[in-house]
C-alpha cells in the first residue's frame, strides 16, 4: 500500500494517523517532491476508475492560471489534463491510497481510508 500525501494537508495527516492506528503497512510518497510521471498518473487513474479532471483540485492557483474550468472533459482532452497534473502536482487531489488489490481510493475521509484497508 502506498499513500500520496502533502504533509501540510490535514486530510493527509488524518489518513496517516488512521493507517498508523490500524497498524497498516504502507509507504509514503510526498508527491510534491517525488512528482508522479504522466504514466504513473495514468496508472493511478485506472486503479481509481476516474478521469484526470475527477482528481484535479480546480481551486488551486495553478488551475486558475491554466484556465482548467474551460478545458474540455472528454477523451480528446485526457492527455492534456494528465500533462497538467504532472507539470503542476499541487493540482492532484490528496491523499490517494493505492490498495493491495490493485485498486486505489482518494482517501479524504476515514471511511475511504478504511475502505482501502479492507481491500
Amino acid at each position: 500500500m502506498e499513500i500520496w500525501i502533502n504533509p501540510a494537508c490535514s486530510k493527509c495527516r488524518s489518513a496517516i494517523s488512521l493507517l498508523d492506528a490500524e497498524g497498516a503497512e504502507y509507504t509514503v510518497r510526498r508527491y510534491l517532491e517525488d512528482v508522479p510521471s504522466e504514466d504513473e498518473i495514468r496508472a493511478v487513474l485506472e486503479r481509481l476508475g476516474l478521469e484526470p479532471w475527477d482528481i484535479t483540485r480546480t481551486q488551486e492557483a495553478a488551475a486558475k492560471e491554466l484556465g482548467l474550468k474551460d478545458w474540455a472533459r472528454d477523451a480528446g482532452a485526457r492527455d492534456r489534463w494528465i500533462a497538467a497534473l504532472a507539470a503542476h502536482p499541487r493540482l492532484i487531489q490528496r491523499p490517494i491510497i493505492t490498495a493491495e488489490d490493485g485498486t486505489a481510493v482518494v482517501a479524504r475521509t476515514d471511511e475511504a481510508v478504511r475502505d482501502a484497508l479492507s481491500r
